[in-house]
């Protein structure tokens, strides 16, 4: 195992991790009330400047890779006009999976912030080390737990509401 990496300094504007987590648990919630599953994602640009926000859209967009965090890479991404999103940090309510992960590791993100844990398919701390593969030329630092209780509640409730049935009549 690699040794970890330092996380970059809170940049910018912002007080807190906590409050850019705010940020992406607002997309969370607008998420969850169109249906999706309730994960959001900000990208930070060098500065701390909001590049890009998203909310999950899998089902709306019929599309199993609109992910928070891969609509937020994309949308940085264009606004940069630029594949790269270096010295970018992306911020997101739950831990990513495989697949964002790979976008992680193409992108050369600069660091990875994110709320609640996913024991099932989590690829960067949960099922695997994912930021520190030994495999591939990019590393980066992560910080997790941000808030992660009131992450994980905004998915509890919504699977809990969802697993509900109408009372017969």
């Amino acid at each position: 195992m690699n040794t970890p990496m330092e996380f970059p300094a809170l940049p910018g504007q912002w007080e807190s991790w906590e409050q850019v987590m705010r940020r992406a648990l607002e997309q969370a919630r607008r998420a969850a009330e169109r249906g999706e599953v309730p994960v959001g994602a900000v990208v930070l640009g060098p500065d701390g400047s909001i590049l890009a926000e998203a909310a999950n859209a899998p089902i709306s967009q019929n599309d199993p890779s609109a992910h928070a965090e891969m609509r937020a890479m994309r949308l940085a991404a264009d606004k940069l006009d630029n594949y790269r999103l270096n010295d970018c940090i992306v911020v997101v309510t739950l831990e990513p999976c495989l697949m964002c992960l790979g976008a992680f590791i193409h992108a050369r993100i600069a660091g990875l912030v994110f709320g609640a844990h996913d024991p099932k398919t989590g690829a960067v701390t949960s099922r695997m080390d994912g930021a520190n593969l030994d495999f591939v030329n990019h590393h980066f630092p992560v910080l997790d737990g941000i808030l992660a209780d009131e992450c994980g509640q905004t998915l509890r409730d919504f699977f809990r509401a969802r697993r509900k049935k109408p009372a017969d009549s």
